[in-house]
């Protein structure tokens, strides 16, 4: 089942508006068009080699100005706690990151849910730089039990939705600042998709 939301997030990451349109049906118009901004930014994703092994995450999302290695985990509760293989996991993609200067993240997808189910979380590692050193600092960290171990919970995330509209961020690129401009955008998109649809 991992498999069905590792295709998900990676259809979305790589700026396919079906993707993007169905995890955002229960979303808000605001929600939806921040959402769309990453099929103007779109990534190179890619299943990583010998997947969640090794330090290289579940996939890998390339872009000119980032690359982030990404730890897909789901569950029908609200945390995850890391430990025997999944705790490796975590070891690994800390070293990888550091080693790398690479920004590894985890994506938690809560079953059962209305809305955004998706939330995003970093691995804290030292010595980044350029745009990932900028992007990791409005990432929350993945949070870490009274005794210190690493666990995720979903409620300490940064919503998917967010979290596209942060990395698609540019000089150039259209801003969201009301529901209204967030809606035109959202319906922009809607009506192309629907568009090159009907012309195929």
């Amino acid at each position: 089942m991992s498999g069905v939301y590792e295709r998900e997030l990676r259809s979305v990451l790589a700026g396919e508006r079906k993707g993007v349109i169905a995890i955002t049906r229960s979303c808000t118009e605001v929600e939806r068009a921040r959402a769309m901004q990453v099929c103007q930014r779109p990534f190179l994703v890619v299943r990583a080699p010998g997947s969640g092994s090794e330090g290289t995450g579940d996939i890998l999302a390339l872009r000119g100005d980032m690359c982030m290695p990404i730890e897909v985990k789901s569950s029908k509760t609200d945390r995850i706690y890391l430990s025997g293989r999944t705790k490796e996991q975590y070891e690994a993609l800390l070293t990888t990151g550091e080693r790398c200067g690479l920004l590894p993240l985890y994506a938690f997808r809560l079953k059962g849910v209305r809305g955004d189910s998706w939330r995003v979380m970093k691995v804290p590692v030292e010595g980044l730089t350029g745009k990932l050193r900028v992007l990791a600092r409005s990432i929350p960290d993945v949070p870490l039990t009274r005794n210190g171990a690493p666990y995720l919970n979903w409620h300490d995330g940064m919503p998917l939705h967010r979290f596209l509209a942060l990395i698609s961020r540019s000089d150039g690129a259209r801003s969201i600042e009301t529901p209204t401009s967030a809606a035109n955008i959202y319906r922009e998109l809607l009506e192309s998709t629907s568009a090159s649809e009907a012309s195929s």
